[in-house]
């Protein structure tokens, strides 16, 4: 069978959603410079977000004291493990949207006195407020979490979210502080990340840049740093690549705030008529990939603008929200958001790592959205029963670069084409531990190539190298209840160490994460 053939019928198959015949053997070249070492790549890029929308609190985290699924004062086992598993480095909560219709108060004292609420936002469904301040700061001490609280200032007060942080961080006497302590909680939290505001732009207000900019600083003058707690006060940012709102928010708030929001979702599709999570064909597969590389365009626009006023880059860009936003599955709330999870969807986390590592310098804080049953989830439950999706296991496989130098790269790749566009076919980042180990993370983007590389290792000292891969047969393979096991990392072996260079094949539609020691 000639190479046209070949090609035209792993294309064929990819499209079917069957299992992809590797087509050849594209050729990349990469230097990986370990003698120009620059800044650290913050643990806190491989942030978390939850929000009170669908099945991610109830059912996916907070199962109830009472519950017959084992749980710690309420939170499912089962999550705790996993989330601990994956060194999360914070959470954020309670939205999102819903934030800015949340009042903190709703969601203290005994449970069986607590109001309940309409979820305006999602799905109109009743809010009991059964997981509220002290279950998830609860939740966020159980697994190593910092805690990210996003403030309501669509429909609160100044008043109320500045009762909120001395409730939550005040030591000594008060009548805050001792309502804290007869709600079981004697010891201040430590909260060093708070929002003030959510997509102000939109659902939290509908608000201009310039109305929300003056309102900020407003609420953020009460933002207080009560008994040695210090705030990272975080102002709304843009919609994607909105220059205009960075501009003006950005100028207009100043030092009143110490990091700026962005959001972007990868589509691919308009907004009314989103693509579908599982049963694509390679033309998805490949807009979703090239959507979510705008990342990096947005970012450096952002990062320009940023730089005009902070050229120090004193102030942090946080990617509070990102992911993969998919038709909902058949049969289920369409204010629940409920999405399968795919080794498409694990390729856009690692592609968004390599991103945010490379902006390391001012991208400081990163959150998935969402955490459980929600968009691009890392857990999906069903009762009793929980999965862990393709994107769950990339964030464990490249957790490995949390807290990390980053070490410059330079690629020359093949491009990977379809129809009349193109992506780069290979994606590559590298960061040092304390210890001297380098960790090199590998993205082949291709439906059905793999790709030889040659790495050469500038001022890198190894003797050994370890590797592991995530991939499958077919481009929409994802795991289920009945199956849970389809898509996880298994061991890498087709990489080698020669003197200074590094060799490997990477599979195509593959995340491959390598170990350089000595």
């Amino acid at each position: 069978m000639n190479k046209f053939l070949l090609i035209l019928l792993s294309s064929l198959l990819v499209s079917q959603g069957q299992k992809v015949a590797v087509a050849e053997a594209l050729e990349a070249t990469a230097t990986i410079h370990g003698d120009r070492a620059q800044g650290t790549i913050s643990k806190h890029i491989y942030g978390h977000f939850m929000e009170h929308l669908g099945r991610c609190i109830y059912d996916g985290l907070w199962v109830g004291e009472e519950s017959s699924i084992p749980n710690t004062r309420g939170i499912r086992n089962d999550v705790i493990a996993a989330l601990k598993d994956l060194n999360c480095p914070n959470l954020r909560w309670p939205g999102g949207c819903f934030a800015d219709d949340y009042h903190w108060r709703d969601g203290i004292g005994p449970r069986d006195k607590r109001p309940e609420r309409i979820n305006i936002h999602w799905g109109g469904v009743i809010e009991t407020n059964a997981f509220g301040t002290h279950e998830f700061l609860d939740l966020c001490e159980i697994i190593g979490a910092d805690p990210y609280i996003a403030g309501n200032m669509g429909s609160g007060s100044p008043q109320e979210m500045r009762d909120w942080i001395e409730y939550m961080t005040f030591a000594g006497e008060s009548e805050l502080a001792n309502e804290r302590r007869a709600n079981g909680r004697e010891e201040p939290w430590k909260i060093p990340f708070f929002g003030v505001g959510n997509e102000n732009w939109g659902c939290g207000g509908n608000m201009t840049p310039e109305f929300y900019s003056d309102l900020y600083k407003r609420f953020a003058t009460f933002c207080r740093d009560f008994s040695g707690n210090h705030l990272m006060r975080v102002a709304c940012g843009p919609n994607g690549g909105d220059d205009n709102w960075t501009k003006v928010v950005f100028s207009r708030v100043g030092g009143h705030a110490q990091a700026l929001s962005l959001h972007y979702y990868t589509l691919a599709a308009p907004w009314h008529d989103k693509l579908s999570a599982t049963g694509f064909g390679e033309d998805q597969w490949f807009g979703i990939l090239r959507s979510t590389m705008r990342m990096d365009d947005i970012l450096n626009s952002t990062e320009a603008i940023m730089n005009d006023t902070d050229p120090e880059i004193y102030r942090g860009l946080y990617v509070d929200e990102w992911g993969t936003w998919y038709q909902v599955e058949e049969g289920t709330n369409p204010g629940f958001l409920y999405q399968q999870n795919t080794l498409r969807d694990a390729l856009v986390a690692g592609l968004n790592f390599h991103i945010f590592q490379k902006h390391h310098q001012r991208v400081r804080m990163c959150n998935i959205a969402q955490t459980v049953n929600v968009l691009q989830a890392m857990i999906l439950t069903e009762g009793e029963k929980m999965l862990l999706t393709p994107t769950y296991y990339a964030f464990e496989m490249c957790k490995v670069h949390q807290d990390t130098k980053f070490l410059p790269v330079e690629l020359e790749t093949p491009e990977y084409k379809f129809g009349d566009a193109a992506i780069p076919a290979v994606s590559v980042s590298a960061s040092r531990g304390d210890d001297g180990t380098v960790y090199v993370s590998f993205v082949n983007t291709h439906a059905h190539d793999s790709i030889n590389l040659k790495c050469q290792l500038a001022g890198v000292d190894a003797q050994k190298v370890t590797g592991r891969v995530l991939s499958a047969d077919s481009l929409d393979a994802h795991n289920t209840f009945d199956q849970p096991n389809q898509v996880e990392p298994r061991e890498f072996t087709d990489v080698s160490l020669n003197d200074s260079t590094l060799s490997t094949t990477l599979p195509p539609h593959s995340l491959v994460v390598v170990t350089l020691s000595n």
